[in-house]
């Protein structure tokens, strides 16, 4: 006897004996051992953190194919092929730093490690250049660090801010305070070095090893704000990168290898400036490459064809990428955020597939949603609804998304019996009364509209995938559990999951499709909330 008979039979005797509903029995496959088994694949450290377009996320992306194959959920999109697939392929533009580097005696200096930039420079071809060295590079009436110092063409090094003296005054004005130091100072000694004929600038930091680690770590953030997947290519020309002359803040530990001394000296140059320092000339060789290249990525998404009403379709989603690893070789495994979406889909998946195979398959068709890009800015699902629906969207009833749904926050301590819903009643009133009605009858979570208020600083509805359908006038709910002190960092791993409190929000999600999806009427939309 094979399992799907098993099933049947077990189905024919919850019906008969225990008065059970198709939904019911369904909904109760949905469990704990299931999830917990998807999960420990989807965020296990061999899938590397699921960064977009990685390695990982295609393994990922395998995993939830073969799942789907194997319960038979129906393939959806068309390849160039014309056979039927299940992933929708999408061409993702990065642009950022390609090749950046500088080489000292032989040896490649690290970016963001051993140095950071100032602003977006762009040198696309490595360039040979001679150093000079210039103290602090203050030029006023008292002091001049670059008298007799031939600039041009070459690389200036000078400290950073200004000196000061016994008494704690800056050295060039004798002063508690300084024209030379900080930003203002540093466009000072910028536009001197520029006139001069300098091409480019290394500012010594004074910061200590850690404290010069901060502040790569804060570089880099700051600077990733550009460096943002986008579905087009951008229209900005990196040649015209460079606004000022090239600049980049060093470590002493960098400089003392430039300037060809031992660290202690400049350390001893930097208590006591009236001193001599005496420095070697060097070459060194320079890129910071900025440019645009292509990150392959998908959608993977799986069909059900519904019974009489098959041609409105109830979407379910939630994103199966993450952040990957970090410059310390950290995995981001991303349990939660969102592995606990991915892996619920799954379940949802089977538990429809079980219903289909009984013969109570949903009367409108379901469309399993895993999307790609979340992380850098809800990018599969924006291709999805604006430039390659598989589903026409006057044919798409709603979309679930659900996004961290495994944990829980500070809020909520004392309780796990809670999830935030999102959005519910923004498009149509039907759809929020229809998921508090599901609820009373069947988990009895306590719904949290917290981050529902348009006045929500956290503005958690523009923020996952749901948004670009809502944004589309197709009604939607996020299934969320707030933000923990995980969130975006290393710790986010399974053993930190609330099984059970995730499998039960599991069951609402299915619950509340299989309602919208066997209803005699389409939800409407009538509202257009904030």
């Amino acid at each position: 006897m094979n399992k799907i008979t098993l099933f049947l039979l077990f189905l024919l005797t919850s019906l008969v004996c225990f008065g059970q509903s198709p939904r019911q029995i369904f909904q109760e496959t949905i469990n704990e051992t299931d999830l917990r088994k998807h999960l420990s694949y989807i965020a296990s450290d061999e899938l590397g953190g699921r960064d977009t377009g990685s390695e990982g996320q295609k393994k990922a992306a395998d995993y939830i194919t073969n799942h789907l194959i194997a319960l038979g959920i129906s393939p959806i999109v068309k390849n160039q092929d014309g056979k039927m697939g299940y992933e929708q392929s999408i061409e993702l533009y990065k642009n950022g730093w390609k090749d950046s580097y500088v080489v000292i005696n032989g040896k490649k200096k690290v970016f963001f490690n051993d140095y950071f930039p100032v602003g977006m420079i762009n040198i696309p071809v490595e360039k040979e250049i001679e150093t000079v060295f210039i103290g602090y590079g203050i030029q006023n009436e008292t002091t001049n660090d670059f008298h007799k110092k031939d600039l041009k063409g070459k690389a200036v090094i000078f400290i950073e801010n200004e000196a000061k003296n016994k008494n704690g005054k800056y050295i060039s004005s004798n002063a508690d305070n300084s024209d030379w130091v900080g930003s203002s100072g540093l466009k000072k000694k910028q536009k001197i070095a520029a006139d001069l004929g300098a091409d480019y600038i290394f500012v010594i930091s004074l910061a200590d090893s850690d404290q010069f680690k901060t502040l790569n770590a804060e570089r880099k953030a700051v600077l990733s704000r550009f460096n943002r997947m986008a579905i087009e290519k951008s229209k900005t020309d990196n040649s015209t990168a460079n606004t000022t002359l090239p600049t980049f803040i060093i470590s002493k530990k960098m400089a003392s290898e430039m300037l060809g001394i031992n660290q202690k000296k400049l350390d001893a140059f930097v208590e006591s400036p009236s001193r001599t320092l005496k420095t070697k000339k060097s070459t060194i060789k320079i890129k910071s490459e900025r440019g645009e290249e292509t990150v392959q990525t998908s959608n993977v998404m799986g069909f059900l064809e519904g019974t009489d009403k098959k041609d409105e379709v109830v979407i379910i989603s939630a994103h199966y990428d993450h952040v990957g690893i970090d410059e310390k070789g950290r995995i981001y495994n991303g349990a939660d955020d969102d592995g606990s979406g991915t892996c619920a889909l799954l379940e949802l998946a089977e538990a429809y597939s079980k219903a289909k195979a009984a013969g109570n398959g949903p009367r409108r068709s379901i469309l399993f949603l895993w999307v790609t890009g979340e992380e850098k800015g809800l990018l599969g699902s924006k291709y999805y609804t604006d430039i390659n629906p598989i589903i026409p969207l006057d044919k798409t009833v709603c979309d679930l998304n659900i996004d961290m749904i495994g944990r829980i926050d500070k809020k909520h301590e004392t309780n796990e019996n809670y999830v935030y819903l999102i959005g519910s009643d923004k498009l149509s009133s039907e759809l929020h009364n229809i998921s508090e009605n599901v609820n009373k009858e069947t988990i009895n979570f306590d719904l949290d509209y917290e981050f529902n208020d348009p006045k929500d600083p956290n503005r958690f509805y523009y923020r996952s995938d749901h948004y670009n359908f809502a944004k589309n006038k197709i009604p939607v709910i996020f299934y969320f559990t707030g933000v923990h002190e995980d969130y975006h960092k290393p710790g986010d791993d399974v053993e930190k999951i609330l099984f059970s409190k995730y499998s039960k929000i599991t069951q609402l999600v299915f619950a509340t499709s299989w309602e919208l999806a066997n209803r005699n009427d389409r939800i409407i939309v009538d509202s257009n909330k904030p």
